[in-house]
């Protein structure tokens, strides 16, 4: 299996019911920074939703998604499907999310933010991954 990693910092928007999310895909050594940096910037925004895929010295992938106060399982999981189903390593994805004031549910949310995880990957240049 090849895998991947981005040769830059990328970007996207989606707008669901009035709810806004931007999506911030980075280098996983750029992934704390950016985070706080984001949280910082969007203080207003009601949730910084994360996944992360990194590769360990012993070849193991380490993964991890937080939802942010999102219902469990409606955010950081649909977000890290997406970077696994894009083969990506090395990366973390940062979704920030503004409440447009309609509720999405869970299917909706599900949707929405693993619909701002495949167009950041979209805007992304992959590249080949190498240790």
């Amino acid at each position: 299996m090849t895998l991947f990693a981005i040769s830059a910092p990328a970007t996207s928007e989606l707008e669901e019911k009035g709810s806004r999310f931007i999506g911030h895909l980075v280098p996983w050594l750029q992934f704390n920074g950016t985070l706080s940096a984001l949280r910082a910037e969007h203080r207003k925004a009601s949730h910084h939703v994360t996944a992360f895929r990194r590769m360990l010295p012993d070849n193991r992938i380490d993964e991890s998604a937080k939802d942010d106060g999102e219902p469990a399982g409606t955010s950081g999981m649909p977000t890290l499907k997406v970077l696994i189903g894009a083969d990506l390593v090395d990366v973390g994805i940062i979704i920030v999310r503004y409440f447009g004031g309609t509720k999405l549910g869970a299917g909706g949310l599900a949707r929405a933010y693993a619909g701002t995880a495949l167009r950041t990957i979209e805007a992304a240049t992959l590249v080949p991954w190498h240790r």
